[in-house]
């Protein structure tokens, strides 16, 4: 369940007046300073907003006045809600083996505790086995699981949302009683809840898994706004946990060989981001980062922190009134279409994963909500992950390799993104991946589901030492929960076709010599230039709202006409040569079939074969290729970006050196080919079987 904000179909809340103090009396009471209050950075703009969806987009509802925003108060605003949160804990290997490893008492009673619960699971399944029953029980023990993880606490709820990718798998989780939830905002703010709050929804809206969330109306500015409030005892409670499963993992490590990746390091890199989320002002800060990068699409909503309403236990965000994205119905009762949401989720997880490397890592429905005017709302930014520069490279260039079954660079490729130790040889890698994707390819990349994609590849890594990063996991999980979603709502949908018009664009017009290598090896194959590819890379790019022609095949303009670019420029002076005499001599074919019959006559001497004397298969693939560069143009020029003026930086890079030297390689190839045409065509050779005459 998301700790931002929550669906219109959840429990209608009753604002109920706030208490001068859940501690009594009135001494404790301060008066909140509207100044320090509007200290958060607001969107600039008219000095308004509207309330009942925040001021994160605005949701209809009264008109209230939000004060311009100085960015000075905006950063002391920060800095204090940081000063709040200084003691928050930081998740530390040794310091959990200090602080439990001297409590034996206290590790073996959580021990036995874990172990009968999750011992007596397992049988129950070794009994499904036995029977022959393990699908058909397979909802009925789910549910059970769900159940025994969340009577566990926090930290196996973490653990099974993070092992769940289905929709439906995040729900009715217990909560702790008001007055500590209401205690703990007075003593982390240092404020009254009456001083903050006008009004406060008597119970929990949602419980999420380390906290609940409150609906309430600031008192300042009368906004709506989503109130997280972290659960009481919380760190002593997941702090023994990881102690204890941190220890099973260095017991798996140095006694189970068929697992080669680090399950300690993997243990460890999920008990730091569960512990970042305990900091609510990390995850303030988080949410501002994603704002800023990626909430400047009119489909993504990202909602504003109260900083000066924030602390390590406590964070006050924007109210977005919504439904959760697997809410089918719900969605399509206001107009809206939950594929194009799922789509908007994923342009913008691509984004996330191979443009900036800074990702949600945890978008499940609670989390990814449907405003009512067709937002994407993302919610709850406590568990984030980055994607190195390198590895967001090489998965692009790895989606190239497997278009063209390069099954020897996808290999490669493994070393780029930290899957393989450099001196781990790849060479017996290679059958693996021919054989399971030889198979999987029956048609186009674009119609592998995802799950069967990582699923498949998964049997494959088994096999080899490969050491999977706890990003990589974390990126798998994040799409094949959108692609959940999408299935969901169409049991057709692939969202590696979604992504090809994000893939498409990167590669048409990024500039960065990874993709310009990687844009070069999709099109140029066994010394033929694929006009097929570039035609369908445009079509998908120009799908993409970011596509600009102006921009289009610059990277590959670059490196043409660059010093390292010899080879290349020898396979474009020949199919250069190729293309124009496609164009002049299929515009010669086209004149002759619309000349009325007698100046055919005429002009040809009375020869009603026609002007050429060709191979028909060639004619055919000479036709085809013009119609195909045209249709290129055509796509060029019909793009929204397109502007005559693309040509001109084309025309400056025709002046270098190398450029004439290309120039007169494909006028000297154009001369010779069409003299060569011209006397085939003096001579006239009768047609034979083989050859067709127009």
């Amino acid at each position: 369940m998301s700790a931002g904000a929550f669906t219109v179909s959840s429990p209608s809340w009753r604002p109920i007046p706030v208490p001068r103090s859940v501690h009594g009396g009135r001494a404790a009471a301060r008066v909140a300073a509207p100044r320090a209050a509007l200290v958060e950075a607001r969107p600039r703009g008219p000095p308004e907003v509207r309330d009942g969806g925040g001021g994160g987009g605005g949701r209809g509802g009264a008109v209230v006045p939000v004060l311009s925003v100085d960015r000075a108060e905006d950063i002391q605003a920060e800095a204090r809600a940081m000063a709040r949160a200084a003691d928050a804990t930081v998740y530390s290997s040794e310091l959990l083996s200090r602080r439990y490893g001297s409590r034996p008492i206290k590790a073996v009673g959580r021990t036995l505790e874990i172990l009968v619960s999750l011992g007596s699971f397992g049988i129950k399944l070794l009994v499904d086995q036995s029977n022959g029953q393990i699908d058909q029980n397979k909802r009925k023990r789910g549910a059970e699981l769900r159940r025994i993880f969340t009577r566990l606490g926090p930290t196996f709820v973490k653990i099974g949302q993070g092992l769940s990718t289905r929709p439906t798998a995040r729900d009715a989780l217990p909560t702790f009683p008001d007055t500590e939830a209401f205690a703990c905002i007075e003593k982390e703010l240092g404020l009254t809840l009456d001083s903050i709050f006008s009004s406060i929804s008597p119970s929990p809206i949602a419980a999420a898994s380390l906290g609940q969330v409150y609906k309430a109306r600031l008192r300042y500015s009368n906004q709506l706004v989503a109130v997280k409030v972290q659960r009481p005892g919380i760190e002593e409670a997941i702090g023994l946990d990881f102690y204890l499963i941190r220890g099973l993992g260095i017991l798996i490590n140095k006694y189970v060989d068929i697992i080669t990746s680090d399950v300690v390091a993997l243990i460890d890199e999920f008990a730091r981001r569960v512990f970042q989320e305990l900091n609510y002002v990390q995850e303030g800060q988080n949410a501002r980062r994603f704002k800023k990068l990626y909430a400047d699409k009119a489909d993504v909503l990202v909602p504003d922190i109260f900083w000066d309403y924030t602390s390590g236990k406590v964070l006050t965000m924007d109210w977005v009134d919504g439904v959760k994205l697997n809410e089918q119905e719900a969605i399509e009762r206001q107009g809206l279409k939950v594929l194009d949401l799922v789509n908007a989720g994923i342009q913008c997880s691509l984004r996330q994963l191979l443009e900036y490397g800074y990702f949600h890592a945890d978008p499940h429905p609670g989390n990814l909500l449907a405003t009512p005017d067709g937002k994407l709302a993302f919610l709850d930014f406590g568990m984030m992950s980055e994607t190195p520069e390198d590895a967001r490279l090489a998965i692009i260039g790895h989606v190239v390799h497997l278009v063209n079954r390069d099954y020897e660079a996808m290999a490669r490729d493994y070393y780029a993104l930290d899957f393989l130790a450099p001196d781990v040889d790849v060479a017996p890698i290679v059958p693996a991946l021919r054989n399971f994707f030889d198979d999987a390819l029956n048609a186009t990349v674009s119609e592998l589901n995802f799950k069967t994609l990582v699923d498949g590849l998964g049997a494959v890594l088994y096999q080899y030492p490969f050491n999977v990063p706890a990003y990589y996991a974390l990126i798998l999980r994040s799409l094949t929960v959108l692609e959940g979603l999408a299935l969901y709502a169409d049991p057709n949908f692939k969202v590696l076709a979604a992504s090809y018009p994000y893939f498409a664009k990167r590669l048409l017009t990024d500039p960065n010599p990874y993709l310009r290598d990687a844009l070069i090896e999709l099109l140029f194959k066994d010394g033929r230039f694929r006009w097929n590819r570039l035609e369908n890379l445009l079509e998908q790019g120009r799908k993409d709202r970011d596509f600009s022609a102006k921009d289009a095949l610059q990277p590959v303009l670059k490196l043409l006409l660059g010093p390292d670019g010899e080879e290349l420029r020898v396979l474009v002076a020949k199919e250069s040569v190729c293309v124009t005499e496609a164009i002049v001599l299929g515009s010669v074919i086209d004149g002759y079939n619309s000349a009325p019959a007698f100046m055919r006559s005429l002009l040809f001497n009375g020869n009603a074969n026609g002007p050429l004397v060709m191979n028909g298969e060639e004619l055919k693939s000479m036709i085809d290729l013009r119609d195909q560069v045209m249709r290129i143009w055509g796509l060029l020029r019909t793009s929204q970006s397109f502007d005559p003026n693309l040509l001109q930086p084309i025309l400056q890079v025709l002046q270098e050196p190398e450029a004439r030297s290309l120039g007169g390689r494909v006028a000297g190839g154009i001369t010779q080919r069409l003299a060569a045409r011209m006397l085939q065509q003096v001579l006239r050779l009768p047609p034979t079987a083989s050859t067709t005459a127009l």
